[in-house]
């Protein structure tokens, strides 16, 4: 058995062929990938990696399963089953960003690949398969786990790898992320939400639920995740760094084709992306070297009822800097997934088991009902080789005044 120590989770332990999954090449290339990309740019300790966050993803999806197994033991033909399922979803969450390219989500638009896909052609390799099959696991299986797949024959542990919701993938980059850019929001009662996770018959289909004594820990799930992405994800500075990003990856990659070939993929990550910046001399690639500040924040709009006021500042804005001097960007996320229909009995949402009955977690919660759905972080940015980035927000504020009138 081998044990590594983690500052969110303390020991994780992995078996023999579990630590043998970690010296293959692709898992190594983890360690260059940074789990929050440029946000270290903005929080300076935000050095965290892909890989110690696989390792924590495993780590919290064990104890979640472990948690469904003391309660719902019933629910489960054999003690030969449940290993089995174990086994399987801590592979699954091991390898479950194994596709991430550099700086992750910020290379996809210019790839025009999602990590999804490239996880596909990795599983696929002999290699790997020899190596999950020497672990008694299924890679078929694992790959439709991450992907969410519709046929995965366990519901529990697809949501577990890749579910919308009480995923452990979220579960753990929230307090990772939260510890490590030392900002506070991404905590939740982690301790409560895992103890109430149970097993829901949904027309014979065995889905995610929690307990109804873990709807308070949901809430703060659900709170943590709206946070981190006002505070963290979608900050003015990782956001204004992503776009110089994405100009710079296309001085790099001229043809995103030439990377679809998986041995030419796995050859880039964050480190060389940033070692090729020191032979470039373009406008984006010095900015980014060098953290040079290209655009300067002029608004930011956080309510969808901004919609108007965020529209009017921008062609404001436009007015006074022309188009290629303004750039407007919109974000949103949702923040727990609703039902397609209330007579959907596979929708994905999160049941709540209480006295009673089952219900849907936005019944059980009004907060939840509330953050359900999409929210929007609109922010509105101009040059500074365009004009005073003070002008831009005096503009800005007269603009929203008269509108208020």
């Amino acid at each position: 058995m081998k044990r590594i120590f983690d500052p969110v989770h303390r020991f994780i332990e992995l078996a023999p062929g579990e630590a043998a999954l970690l010296d293959l090449p692709v898992m190594q290339r983890m360690r260059r990938l940074r789990q929050l990309g440029l946000a270290y740019l903005a929080f300076p300790s935000a050095e965290h990696s892909r890989f110690t966050h696989a390792l924590g993803a495993m780590a919290i999806g064990t104890r979640a399963f472990d948690a469904i197994v003391e309660h719902d033991r019933a629910l489960f033909p054999n003690d030969r089953e449940i290993a089995a399922q174990r086994r399987l979803l801590r592979v699954a969450l091991l390898l479950h960003d194994i596709g991430h390219g550099p700086f992750s989500h910020a290379c996809e638009s210019v790839l025009g690949m999602r990590h999804e896909a490239r996880t596909a052609a990795l599983l696929a390799q002999p290699s790997m398969r020899t190596r999950i099959e020497g672990l008694e696991v299924d890679p078929d299986e694992v790959l439709g786990l991450i992907l969410g797949s519709g046929n995965a024959r366990y519901p529990a542990l697809r949501e577990l790898v890749s579910g919308p919701n009480l995923d452990a993938d979220r579960m753990d980059y929230l307090q990772r992320d939260s510890y490590f850019t030392g900002v506070v929001n991404g905590r939740y009662d982690a301790e409560q939400l895992l103890a109430s996770l149970r097993l829901i018959d949904r027309s014979g289909e065995l889905v995610l639920g929690i307990d109804g004594r873990g709807v308070v820990a949901l809430e703060s799930f659900v709170l943590a995740r709206y946070m981190m992405f006002a505070s963290v994800y979608f900050h003015h500075t990782t956001r204004m760094f992503e776009r110089i990003l994405q100009d710079v990856l296309h001085e790099l990659w001229p043809d995103p084709r030439a990377l679809d070939p998986i041995e030419e993929f796995l050859r880039w990550d964050d480190f060389r992306v940033l070692n090729e910046l020191n032979e470039r001399q373009s406008v984006a690639a010095t900015a980014l070297r060098e953290r040079t500040r290209l655009y300067g924040l002029a608004a930011e709009f956080n309510a969808e009822h901004d919609l108007r006021a965020f529209e009017a500042c921008e062609a404001a804005l436009r007015e006074r800097f022309g188009d290629s001097g303004v750039w407007a960007d919109s974000q949103s996320q949702l923040l727990h997934r609703l039902p397609l229909g209330l007579d959907d009995i596979n929708a994905r949402t999160v049941w709540v088991k209480g006295a009673a009955g089952i219900v849907d977690a936005r019944e059980a919660s009004d907060l939840i009902g509330k953050l359900s759905g999409r929210v929007y972080w609109r922010k509105l940015f101009v040059a500074r080789s365009h004009g005073s980035i003070e002008e831009a927000r005096a503009i800005c504020r007269e603009t929203l005044v008269a509108a208020r009138r």
